[in-house]
């Protein structure tokens, strides 16, 4: 009898033993109602929450990149259909008249400068290479000291200028590719006020951006290579409630806009970031002189590359700044007369 009972009470297998222990580990480790919720931590609830609204609204973003696309293709569309001088690149590309003005950046500063700055400086010089490319009257554009951290620093993020077209980037001084007799310094040192553009000069921008630690130091360098210098008539057209430094960019572009306007007053205010507070000034000889002397007490109009956004061109950077500006508006100080 005890021999046909026997079967009924053999032991459990090692198989069926260790599916038994961990299906009961498997119990264990699950989370109790509202234990896991009491455990997590309210920055993990954050993660959790946005990444729940992050999937949800997928399908969303991808109908507003949509009509987006959509929008912008009928957008330039639009303006190939308009008779009108648009803002189309293409266009104003192939209606460009060159000009013969030469728009050096002097590169030689390169020693002064820390890391951050170099940088801000290569984004105003992508900012310049971009204005000119659009402008409907480009200039002849150097980029000359080309080297050291710069260079390095272009290489590393932006491997695409050895394509370039239209400018000169060189490593030898600007002074060894151009006559002396056709350089122009722009430096707001200067106590020459630039009346008109010659086309048949080279301008030199200091490419410096130095947050003002190196003041006259571009008027110093025309001085010692017996080159002239000018500083721009901005004094005379413009009242500002700050520095009157400019970015290498802003000095560039208003060189761009008054070859297309011929005139200095529509050139400052198109160019000049709302931020510098500029109105216009009456153009009489006492005014002019009382801006002249004010600007001279406040150290001059400096150009201190500082765009993004300014380089020792005083009057403050695509550009922003908001970030942009703090990135290219930390911008290099380019005074409105440049160093």
């Amino acid at each position: 009898m005890s021999s046909e009972m026997s079967p009924a009470f053999t032991e459990p297998s090692s198989v069926e033993r260790k599916e038994d222990l961990s299906e009961g580990q498997e119990e264990s480790q699950k989370p109790r109602a509202g234990e896991g919720a009491e455990s997590m931590s309210k920055r993990q609830m954050k993660k959790l929450i946005k990444q729940k609204q992050w999937e949800e609204q997928r399908e969303l973003r991808k109908q507003k990149r949509k009509e987006k696309r959509k929008r912008k293709k009928l957008e330039r569309q639009c303006q190939l259909d308009s008779n009108s001088d648009g803002s189309d690149r293409k266009r104003v590309r192939r209606h460009a008249v060159h000009s013969t003005l030469r728009l050096v950046i002097d590169c030689s500063f390169d020693n002064l400068m820390v890391l951050k700055d170099i940088k801000k400086l290569h984004k105003q010089i992508q900012r310049c290479y971009a204005e000119n490319r659009r402008a409907p009257h480009p200039v002849q554009f150097y980029l000359t000291s080309h080297g050291g951290q710069l260079k390095k620093n272009m290489d590393e993020n932006d491997k695409g200028w050895v394509n370039w077209k239209d400018i000169q980037i060189k490593p030898e001084h600007y002074t060894e590719l151009i006559k002396k007799e056709d350089l122009i310094y722009l430096t707001s040192d200067s106590p020459n006020i630039l009346k008109e553009l010659d086309e048949s000069k080279a301008y030199v921008i200091g490419g410096l951006v130095d947050h003002n630690h190196h003041k006259g130091i571009t008027y110093k360098q025309a001085s010692d290579y017996g080159i002239d210098h000018a500083q721009l008539p901005l004094g005379h057209f413009v009242k500002m409630n700050s520095r009157k430094v400019l970015a290498v960019n802003h000095v560039f572009e208003i060189i761009l806009e008054y070859l297309e306007s011929r005139d200095w007053q529509e050139a400052f205010f198109t160019i000049l970031p709302q931020r510098k507070g500029a109105v216009p000034t009456d153009r009489t000889c006492e005014s002019s002189s009382h801006g002249e002397q004010s600007a001279q007490a406040e150290g001059g109009w400096d150009s201190d590359s500082s765009e993004g956004e300014d380089g020792r061109n005083e009057l403050d950077s695509p550009n922003t700044e908001d970030k942009q500006d703090k990135e290219t508006s930390s911008e290099s100080t380019v005074s409105a007369a440049p160093h």
